[in-house]
């Protein structure tokens, strides 16, 4: 049968002519009927491989249906683009064409030098919704931030959630607002000067409203497993019509929201033996669906495969970045001093940092002991950019008993200090929200669940957190937060008054962000070659080599005050006739640090305790004014007039 010009190959979409075109995959059903609401029954046609499509005149955008199977009861769209209800009511057909953009010259974002930014948006503003979101956005453009990474919104059962349970892969959740309000963030976003990406969840669906089973058992398989439910069928009988509905999902953020690109969440539970793993088909129609505009793909993979990030040509599946958890781990090791569970592994040393800046994974190989297996692939060949880095991010904030960030763990200085090796450093660095304000809420784990289920969800948070001993006490689980307790979803909503309150944390994000954009050596991101040395038990430098010899040192000290004299370190030197100046220091007065001093003098190298400090060469090869003239030299004088007078 001849179908009608569509943009995607499942869903409703309004017709040029009138009414609207319907068009689901059902293979176990005999009978498919479009069942508008409190009105008529249309059957669609059935063609020969599992799909019935078929024209409804009187639909239009905003008409609400549902499908009727075998004259039984009657389903919400799996490819549904909004649910007014919420997933257990009826679809709504929407016109994304009606929207009128205003983006015309936006050309997207390609990843070298993109600073990531990573919201919730139902947390994000006290009113929770995409317009209170989208007031905040001239804020993060000056921050320095350029892309903003949304968690998940496709819709889900309750009131509140992380997203990460989405049961309507095609329709933004109401809770944030209507499609056309996710539109306008978008759009908004591009006006101020920022790219918006979105995090979508292919490895599962959550465990209420999921009515896919009810259409065909082959969306799902049993041959394998994850730890949130049933896995897509990728690679099994009726496959082929599973891997377009997912793929087509990709396309269709990108197309009717015009998005920057997903970040694609736990990848390595989107399991597929196929000749073409499904992540390639993603990629390849997301690309697509942006046309002449540029996207960049993110992929969270925890087994460290960087094959994901290598080219089609090369085996490769064609993403963009990767989320690097193993810096993440090393930084939080060196800020808090504890190495449980999964950061039991880490000793946040100066040579984890120096490895994992020069090289993205540390582990690519090794054996892992906290798996008790090898966990890892080579990242030899893939650009530093291509490694996202980041102190902060929804899981690991919130994979603590309270759900505190960073700032509150660790000393301010040391924060400081790894803030600046985050934000200077060669990979793609990524904030969460709040943190550029030093937040003072928690990003707790919330689902608005009831009954068995909500039980479940609890014991199976305290199970996942009973790996760190600490939170494994008596103590610790009763004070657990409820996940299901709206009132732990309230505590977690951002106060941008604090942006104020804590101006110097604020002050110390703008300014490396600038510095990052601004420096002709730390924005090429390492292109022109990096080296690093360890200088001590907690110090280290990294030095990025500039195109015309004009290089920068990045020296770190997570410890107390160092003084290296002498320092035999040839990373140290600097350009032949030239010194080191400060460019930028952790421990500015205007950080709520304590003033810096130049580190290299004539009786060595001084380095203050917990500090990370820029340096780049000066034109002359002189002392720096004001330096105090060091007691060795005093020495050495006094010893040689001496030795004048004896002779």
């Amino acid at each position: 049968m001849a179908l009608p010009q569509r943009r995607l190959p499942v869903g409703a979409e309004t017709l040029p002519s009138g009414g609207a075109h319907f068009r689901v995959w059902a293979p176990r059903r005999r009978v498919v009927e479009v069942a508008i609401e409190g009105g008529t029954r249309t059957p669609l046609a059935a063609e020969d491989n599992g799909y019935f499509s078929g024209a409804v005149s009187g639909a239009r955008a905003g008409t609400l249906y549902k499908y009727r199977l075998d004259g039984g009861e009657s389903f919400p769209d799996p490819a549904s683009r909004f649910q007014p209800q919420g997933p257990h009511g009826p679809s709504q057909v929407v016109d994304p064409a009606a929207y009128r953009w205003r983006d015309e010259g936006w050309k997207g974002v390609s990843l070298p030098g993109q600073v990531l930014y990573e919201l919730h948006v139902g947390t994000f503003t006290k009113e929770g919704t995409w317009a209170a979101a989208a007031r905040e956005l001239p804020a993060l453009r000056e921050l320095g931030v350029t892309v903003v990474e949304v968690m998940p919104v496709a819709d889900f059962a309750g009131r509140f959630g992380w997203g990460y349970d989405g049961v309507d892969l095609y329709a933004p959740t109401r809770l944030y607002g209507t499609p056309d309000d996710m539109r306008a963030f978008v759009d908004e976003a591009h006006r101020v000067g920022l790219g918006v990406i979105l995090d979508v969840v292919y490895n599962h669906l959550g465990p209420s409203g999921n009515y896919l089973p009810q259409f065909s058992e082959r969306y799902f398989t049993d041959e394998y497993g994850t730890e949130w439910g049933e896995p897509f069928n990728y690679d099994g009988e009726d496959s082929a019509p599973v891997r377009e509905f997912i793929a087509s999902n990709a396309a269709c953020w990108i197309a009717e929201f015009h998005l920057d690109g997903l970040r694609l969440d736990a990848t390595q539970s989107m399991h597929d033996a196929s000749p073409e793993h499904i992540l390639a088909p993603v990629a390849r129609e997301a690309r697509r669906a942006a046309g002449p505009r540029s996207i960049i793909l993110v992929a969270e993979n925890e087994p460290q495969e960087t094959k994901l990030v290598r080219p089609p040509q090369e085996g490769g599946y064609g993403i963009d970045a990767l989320w690097n958890d193993d810096f993440h781990h090393s930084a939080m090791v060196a800020l808090t001093g504890r190495s449980e569970a999964y950061y039991s592994d880490y000793r946040g040393t100066p040579q984890e940092f120096v490895s994992a800046l020069k090289y993205g994974y540390l582990y690519q190989g090794q054996m892992y002991r906290w798996q008790g297996k090898r966990r890892g692939t080579s990242s030899f060949g893939v650009p530093r950019p291509a490694f996202v880095t980041f102190i902060q991010n929804h899981d690991q904030v919130a994979n603590s008993a309270r759900g505190l960030p960073a700032h509150l763990l660790a000393s301010p200085a040391r924060w400081r200090a790894m803030t600046a090796l985050t934000l200077l450093g060669p990979g793609t660095p990524m904030l969460f929200q709040g943190q550029e304000y030093a937040s003072s809420k928690p990003f707790l784990f919330f689902a608005d669940h009831e009954g068995d289920l909500a039980q479940a969800v609890r014991t199976g948070r305290r199970g996942f957190l009973s790996q760190f001993r600490s939170l494994a006490l008596e103590e610790w689980t009763r004070e657990l937060a409820d996940p299901a307790d709206p009132a732990t979803f309230e505590s977690c909503r951002l106060d941008h008054t604090e942006r104020e309150r804590h101006r110097d944390a604020w002050t110390l994000h703008r300014d490396l962000l600038r510095v990052r954009r601004e420096d002709d050596v730390l924005r090429r991101q390492g292109a022109d070659g990096l080296d690093g040395a360890v200088l001590g038990s907690h110090a280290f430098v990294l030095r990025f080599f500039g195109p015309k010899g004009d290089d920068r040192l990045l020296v770190v000290n997570l410890g107390s005050d160092e003084h290296f004299s002498p320092a035999p370190e040839p990373l140290l030197a600097p350009p032949a006739g030239r010194r080191w100046t400060v460019r930028w220091s952790s421990e500015d007065r205007a950080y709520g640090g304590s003033g810096t001093f130049p580190p290299d003098s004539a009786d060595g190298w001084r380095l203050p305790g917990e500090s990370t400090l820029l340096l780049a060469p000066s034109a002359e090869a002189e002392e720096p004014a004001g330096e105090p003239w060091p007691e060795i030299n005093k020495d050495r004088s006094r010893r040689a007039g001496e030795r004048e007078r004896q002779s």
